[in-house]
């Protein structure tokens, strides 16, 4: 059987804003000892699975594309993901052949992964985590590029319109980053050095607790006489592999009820403060500027 999910609530100061905000990856940052892990695992795992598998049925250029990613970052970083998985969760997976041929077993899924198989393995191993994967590599001239990403649940973004891109291109859309944009080959190489992990924390409101919000489907609004919404958390590490050039970035979801959060006076009150500390642009970029009053009227309701 697996555990509850974790509870991350990354705005306790009652404050939005647009910062890298890294972390040492290991801290205890609300999950306790499963803030150890790059993958977790909990009893939710069937629901992500199955909105993985359903996003590349719908299409899978949609949603996993690859940009010069050579084979040996393909196998360097399908390697990292298998030995970690086999050691954060040892009840889960198993590696199992020799040097020649290396295979990871998964219980979940009754599935084996062939770890020597590059770009194909990455996909095969995605699926069987409940994160969404990315690599960033670096070529010796300097340049940086977005060389992978198997994202099936995406927050609002199409990943046909980030693939090859710079740091800068990927989050050119994103209201508040044009100080971070500028330094974008900083933080790229910050990566490609966090060979011990780093963690972070990005956050909206989503008025459904849909996975996939790629911005082809209808996005559902916000219903004043039937409220409801998600405080939608993702939790993100980076992992660098310094001799490849590249960064292996790992995207989790989370999705909290409102109506939950709303009836306890501490996570409600941060939550309606990060919400009215936002400016105009950010309401726009996270969908929410036509539904701002309407949301904080029923937060702070009885």
């Amino acid at each position: 059987m697996l555990p509850d999910p974790p509870f991350y609530f990354p705005l306790p100061h009652g404050r939005y804003d647009v910062a890298p905000g890294l972390i040492k990856f290991g801290k205890d940052l609300g999950g306790g000892e499963v803030d150890a892990h790059v993958f977790q695992f909990d009893n939710t795992f069937g629901r992500f699975r199955d909105a993985k598998l359903a996003s590349r049925r719908e299409h899978i250029d949609k949603y996993v594309l690859a940009s010069d990613l050579s084979d040996d970052v393909a196998t360097e970083v399908s390697s990292f993901i298998a030995a970690r998985l086999v050691e954060e969760h040892p009840a889960l997976f198993a590696l199992e052949g020799n040097c020649g041929s290396i295979q990871a077993h998964a219980a979940l899924t009754g599935e084996t992964v062939n770890i020597a198989r590059g770009l194909q393995n990455l996909d095969d191993l995605a699926c069987q985590v409940q994160e969404d994967l990315a690599i960033v590599r670096t070529s010796p001239d300097g340049k940086h590029w977005l060389s992978y990403a198997h994202v099936c649940l995406p927050n609002g973004w199409a990943l046909s319109e980030k693939i090859g891109g710079s740091f800068a291109a990927v989050h050119e859309p994103v209201a508040g980053m044009a100080e971070m944009n500028r330094r974008g080959d900083e933080f790229v190489n910050v990566m490609i050095q966090a060979t011990d992990g780093l963690v972070r924390f990005a956050w909206g409101i989503t008025f459904d607790d849909e996975l996939n919000h790629h911005p082809d489907r209808l996005r559902t609004l916000f219903d004043p006489q039937r409220p409801r919404a998600f405080l939608r958390v993702e939790r993100q590490t980076m992992w660098g592999f310094p001799q490849r050039g590249a960064a292996l970035f790992t995207i989790r979801t989370y999705l909290y009820d409102c109506e939950t959060l709303r009836r306890d006076p501490t996570t409600r009150d941060s939550l309606v403060a990060a919400l009215r500390s936002m400016t105009p642009e950010s309401l726009v970029y996270k969908g929410i500027a036509s539904h701002a009053d309407g949301l904080l009227a029923w937060l702070t309701s009885p």
